[in-house]
């Protein structure tokens, strides 16, 4: 197979973290991606750790010289991009060795735009999300809330840039709301039975800033076509 990956990651204040989840994008079994990281105006040592990756010529560094938000971050690095897909990765998550190429061998096969994955939920011993949910049509489970981990999103680069790519107007919750654009305009999304990702809840801003994440989410909701 011969497409690009593109992996986009923004980071603040994440020097725990943030190397063992480049380490999971670098220990890929497919081999043909960049990853794009951008420190988001860090007051820790984020910016020094990442940039030491540059020595591998498929890592590409850059840094906000004021705080952006993870939203205009991942839309800055989008436009970056020069891949036919784009995955996402969070930097306190890690991508299983193989995530990449069951993601894409799954979606060019059987001809989806988009795609997530199921993932463990702090290590590979944790339990299992999404459980049920992601097994309804897509529109009423994302009527009932988001089902689909935003960290393992793969997604054509031409249909995010078809719906303009993340709406800046939402500071939080704005996977949900891309998933709800990109659904509106009849692109469906599906989650591949098979955990590729751990995702890491300990500092996880969903908890984090939760009433304002539900002040999004509601505002989602409200423009989501059942029909």
């Amino acid at each position: 197979m011969d497409k690009l990956i593109s992996v986009i990651m923004s980071v603040k204040d994440g020097e725990d973290t943030v190397e063992e989840a480049i380490q999971s994008i670098l220990n890929q079994t497919y081999k043909k991606f960049e990853l794009l990281v951008v420190d988001d105006f860090s007051s820790d040592d984020t910016y020094k750790l990442i940039s030491k990756y540059t020595e591998d010529d498929r890592v590409k560094v850059y840094r906000n010289d004021k705080n952006l938000g993870l939203t205009r971050s991942l839309n800055i690095l989008a436009k970056k991009s020069k891949g036919d897909y784009l995955a996402r990765q969070d930097a306190d998550d890690i991508s299983l060795e193989n995530r990449f190429e069951k993601q894409l061998n799954f979606m060019v096969r059987n001809n989806f735009e988009v795609s997530t994955t199921k993932t463990y939920i702090n290590s590979k011993e944790g339990s299992v999300k999404p459980r049920l949910l992601y097994k309804l049509p897509n529109r009423i489970s994302l009527k009932i809330r988001n089902p689909f981990i935003h960290g393992t999103l793969m997604i054509k680069k031409d249909s995010f840039l078809s719906i303009n790519g993340y709406s800046e107007d939402f500071i939080f919750a704005q996977d949900y709301k891309l998933y709800s654009d990109l659904l509106n305009c009849g692109i469906k999304i599906k989650t591949l039975n098979e955990p590729l990702y751990v995702l890491n809840t300990f500092n996880n801003l969903t908890s984090k800033y939760k009433n304002e994440q539900n002040k999004y989410m509601k505002e989602v909701r409200k423009n989501i076509k059942l029909f």
